[in-house]
């Protein structure tokens, strides 16, 4: 139950940080804009400070919200077909004006669409038939149109502190960090007072070729602000990363902030925005454009608002795009993001991306004007037209760390960048050094760094994760434990970690200690891996928990429900083989030795005739894996690896033997194979969906069976069966079905108090199917262990009926106070099993957006 990544817990500071008052003395007004004739709002109307450069557009309901920090006294209001209207207002204070805007006399001209077929959509206005002519045409506007393109890109992202008050750094706290707080940036963004603190930038050369398809991106040089071992800088650039994905208006769906939105230019965009031809407009060449306004059909669903300008030469190209993120959309901390994009004509009349900026301002509440700013800046210069490379020049060569890469002079920037740096944004790679090597804020970023990431950094190796410092359980009683591991200070090739921990009731040590040699040169959590790996554990374990899908010694898992004492414990030797491909497949090879001891309830394992009893069960194995996750993305850095969900499968198949080597007592051969896809299914929101199925060849007793992940604890994990005691049901053959569906907020948002709270609908279902062969039934075999019985002697494990299925349903609510998922979960078979709970309440913590 704690968070899935660390680097959200970075923003969720921030989000506590930037929780002061905002800048004394602003000019903040906010109002509607309304027709004077028929008083019906106007979306997208102008307005703008007189003498400056700071304005907005209303909303799909007229409203709007404007401020400065500067000296103002008007307000002009702008919109094509009403007359201008300049209005005087107050300096420095906070106001409401409502604007009535009369429309002028003379209407704006419909443009006329031209095509060569017959109109299909006679019917239509002119805007509806206009956005058809551009969807058609979309295949020949995209950069895949082409047999080979080639570019450079420069890609700028910048996280800044906004509009934080004069009085913060006059704080006791941060008197010392003054020259942070003095470099701000007022002019960028109007309305908007900014403090760099994070600035990454990276210049890429990237070529395109249709057939083969691949597409290959060559760093030429990178640059980023380094905070220091107490924070994993590189990491927190790939999760800003991925909040910041590349926008491409012409595919039908765009993931931001983890949700998919769909393309006002999508295929059946028509069905779900509404369209409005707002002006015509001639360049300086001749050309003419058409601005075109689009709006939701449903302003609750998760879609964009905003302009973009089509070309009327017979490409019906996108020349400029401004998206607007839905403001009624359920999205915590966003208080509103947009994109802007430009296109430049093409020597041969097409048109292709050469500026896109994507920007958000966050916050923990709409009414503090306090927060966190972000953008992403992504520009593209030097494009190289269906000129053919050898085949060489579209292959990913393996990732190595180059570190002239990273270092290049000041020079090469300068000629890098094609979207220059504001004089803030110049401070800051400066301003962040001085502040690494200020002792108080090492000694703070430690303390963060531990109380969220779960670790002490000391250079060469780090303490943690504190998570499992302290725990229980029945049979281990209170638990200490110490671990840690060491870092890229201490080698890049070679890796060791390891822990030691004690039980105060059967008062035993357990331990683990592991070594890990990286082949390919650099660190074993950055993509493509390839190492081998050495290890040796003591631990306990319960059954069927060992593939740790959860992480049994955090402590806010020794919490559970019914008897929970049935434990192993486990002596493991293990050898292992990983090797990760540029495609993103993989393979690994392994040999496990493994000793379980039953402890708790199980002791001891018995066979079914009961003539003979073992304290021990020795098991040798082989294992060869193979995994293929097309596509799949990572948040990666010195220390941490995680995968980042997206709506490609990922696939795994696992061959397990059984040798009869070592001390092994069976010979045996298991097949598991998973597979997990995340469906979106817009506008219903989207389903995570995991299939698994196994096999077990050979006989064999039951800890070496296929036991099913049941969960007594309070917490809901997805991959477990959330009301299925721990070792409740072994099979030897099983397949399984698990669909987690999140609808974020489709029916909520249209009941107004859960609209406001942001509550977000969830609903499970999970099946599982299973059984035994004859000859891995106790029953009809004495000399198998006999299936676990409580002290009466009713059994309290079972196979499952191969007609008769393990199901079990839930519905929930997510995104209470912002992080807190709760689910009522109900068990529907199975129901007549002894101690079995037949519902229950379900907690989930997990901060997103």
């Amino acid at each position: 139950m704690i968070f899935s990544y660390p680097y959200k817990h970075l923003l969720l500071i921030l989000f506590l940080f930037t929780g002061v008052s905002a800048f004394a003395q602003s000019t903040v007004v906010t109002g509607t804009v309304t027709d004077a004739a028929n008083k019906q709002p106007l979306p997208f109307v102008s307005v703008a400070f007189t003498g400056t450069t700071v304005g907005t557009n209303t909303d799909n309901n007229g409203k709007f919200a404007i401020s400065t920090s500067r000296a103002v006294t008007e307000l002009k209001i702008t919109y094509l077909g009403y007359q201008e209207t300049v209005i005087k207002i107050q300096p420095g204070k906070e106001q409401v004006i409502n604007i009535r805007l009369k429309p002028t006399s003379q209407s704006l001209k419909e443009v006329t669409v031209q095509s060569k077929k017959r109109a299909k959509y006679d019917n239509e206005n002119p805007a509806v038939k206009l956005i058809r002519q551009v969807i058609a045409n979309k295949p020949k506007n995209r950069p895949e149109a082409y047999n080979y393109v080639e570019y450079k890109e420069y890609d700028k992202m910048q996280f800044s502190l906004s509009n934080i008050s004069e009085k913060t750094k006059e704080r006791k706290l941060f008197r010392k960090y003054k020259f942070i707080f003095e470099n701000k940036d007022s002019t960028t963004y109007p309305g908007k007072t900014l403090l760099p603190i994070y600035l990454k930038e990276r210049l890429t050369q990237v070529f395109y070729r249709k057939n083969p398809e691949a597409t290959r991106d060559k760093i030429l040089g990178e640059k980023s602000v380094d905070f220091g071992p107490g924070f994993d800088t590189e990491g927190i650039g790939q999760y800003f990363q991925h909040l910041y994905v590349k926008v491409d208006i012409y595919d039908n769906d765009i993931l931001l902030l983890g949700r998919q939105f769909l393309s006002p230019i999508s295929d059946n965009a028509p069905t779900f925005y509404k369209y409005f031809i707002t002006d015509t407009i001639t360049l300086e060449t001749g050309k003419k454009l058409v601005q075109l306004s689009f709006t939701p059909r449903n302003t609750n669903n998760i879609l964009f608002e905003g302009d973009i300008f089509i070309t009327l030469d017979g490409n019906y190209a996108v020349q400029k795009a401004a998206l607007i993120v839905n403001s009624n959309i359920n999205v915590n901390f966003v208080r509103s993001m947009n994109i802007d994009q430009d296109f430049e004509l093409s020597p041969d009349g097409r048109y292709h991306l050469s500026r896109s900026n994507t920007f958000a301002d966050f916050g923990i509440s709409s009414k503090r004007k306090s927060g966190l700013f972000g953008s992403r800046t992504i520009a593209r210069r030097d494009f190289v037209i269906n000129k053919p490379r050898p085949d060489t020049t579209y292959l990913t060569p393996p990732e190595v760390d180059d570190e002239e890469l990273r270092n290049r002079p000041d020079s090469f920037w300068v000629k890098a960048r094609y979207d220059t740096l504001s004089t803030a944004e110049s401070k800051v790679y400066k301003n962040i050094d001085s502040l690494v090597h200020m002792p108080s804020f090492r000694r703070t970023a430690d303390i963060v760094n531990l109380l969220f990431a779960g670790f002490k950094n000391f250079g060469k190796f780090e303490v943690g994760p504190a998570s499992t410092f302290y725990s229980f359980n029945p049979v281990e009683g209170f638990r200490l434990r110490l671990g840690g591991r060491t870092t890229a200070d201490f080698s890049k090739k070679i890796f060791f970690e390891g822990y030691g921990a004690y039980g105060f009731k059967d008062e035993r040590w357990k331990y683990f200690f592991a070594t890990t040699y990286s082949l390919n040169g650099k660190s074993i959590y950055r993509f493509p891996q390839h190492y081998i790996r050495a290890s040796i554990q003591r631990e306990t374990k319960i059954p069927g928990q060992e593939l740790q899908f959860i992480q049994e010694d955090n402590v806010l898992l020794s919490f559970k429900r019914g008897r929970n004492d049935k434990y192993y414990y486990n002596d493991q030797y293990r050898l292992e083989y990983v090797s990760e491909y540029a495609n993103h497949f993989s393979y690994k090879i392994g040999l496990r030795n493994l000793i379980q001891r039953p402890a708790g309830s199980l002791i001891p394992f018995i066979n079914t005739a009961g003539t003979q009893t073992f304290d021990k069960l020795t098991t040798s194995e082989a294992t060869i894996g193979f995994r293929y996750a097309p596509n799949e993305q990572f948040y990666q850095g010195k220390l941490f690896r995680a995968p980042i969900i997206n709506q490609y499968p990922k696939l795994s198949l696992e061959y397990t033997a059984g040798l009869k080597v070592l001390d092994g007592q069976y010979k045996y051969h298991k097949l598991d194979f998973r597979g997990e896809k995340r469906f979106y299914v817009a506008p219903f929101g989207f389903s995570d969906v995991i299939l698994e199925a196994s096999k077990t060849y050979g006989q064999v007793p039951y800890p070496l069976l296929n036991i099913s992940r049941g969960n007594q604890t309070f917490a809901y994990v997805i991959d477990q069966y959330n009301l299925m005691n721990f070792l409740e049901f072994v099979s030897d053959k099983s397949a399984s079905i698990i669909i987690d569906h999140h609808f974020g907020g489709f029916f909520f948002n249209k009941i107004p108090l859960f609209k406001k709270l942001k509550w977000r609908e969830t609903a499970s279902f999970k099946s599982l199917w299973g059984g035994l062969s004859n000859e891995n039934t106790p029953a009809l075999n004495p000399n198998l262990y006999r299936f676990p019985a409580d002290n009466n002697g009713v059994p309290i494990t079972y196979a499952l009926q191969g007609n008769r299925p393990y199901t079990e349903v839930s519905a929930g609510i997510e995104n209470i106070f912002k992080f807190i998922r709760l689910d009522y979960v109900r068990r529907l078979t199975y129901l007549e099993n002894p101690d079995v709970a037949k519902w229950g309440i379900r907690v989930k913590i997990k901060f997103d957006f």
